[in-house]
């Protein structure tokens, strides 16, 4: 699985509203100045979100943008499910069961069963308060699972 650069700056985006929940809407320019991101390419990753329950927008003079829950229910999987779609790292786990003609016979099905339990424990292991904690004390983000 790879992660593309809307699922990484998504990530960035909703780590740059957690760290500034206190201050209400932020606005997309600020957001993307801080994350030397494109304005027109968070606009796009808005439009991924918007409907994900992740965020909420308000338009306006002092309108913006901030997380629609807190920072310790937001978890890395579902920033990523939004932006990327899925985290299995083969085809046939999208569906569950397996939706593969050859799921029932297939000897490396488990193989990849494993690898994408692995990632989902992983990032649902990790919310955005979790990065902001070890941000805050300047210590690599090292999870295990």
């Amino acid at each position: 699985m790879k992660i593309s650069t809307k699922g990484r700056y998504a990530l960035r985006m909703l780590t740059d509203l957690a760290e500034h929940s206190g201050e209400g809407y932020i606005a997309l320019k600020d957001i993307a100045a801080r994350q030397d991101i494109s304005k027109k390419y968070l606009e796009q990753i808005v439009i991924l979100l918007h409907g994900s329950g992740l965020l909420k927008a308000s338009r306006g003079p002092n309108g913006g943008y901030q997380l629609a829950k807190a920072p310790s229910e937001c978890t890395v999987a579902d920033i990523l499910r939004q932006t990327e779609g899925s985290l299995a790292p083969i085809a046939c786990l999208e569906d569950d069961p397996p939706g593969c003609e050859r799921a029932a016979e297939c000897q490396t099905l488990p193989v990849w069963q494993g690898l994408y339990k692995h990632i989902t424990d992983y990032l649902e292991g990790i919310t955005l308060q979790d990065i902001l904690d070890h941000t805050a004390q300047n210590a690599p983000l090292n999870f295990v699972i």
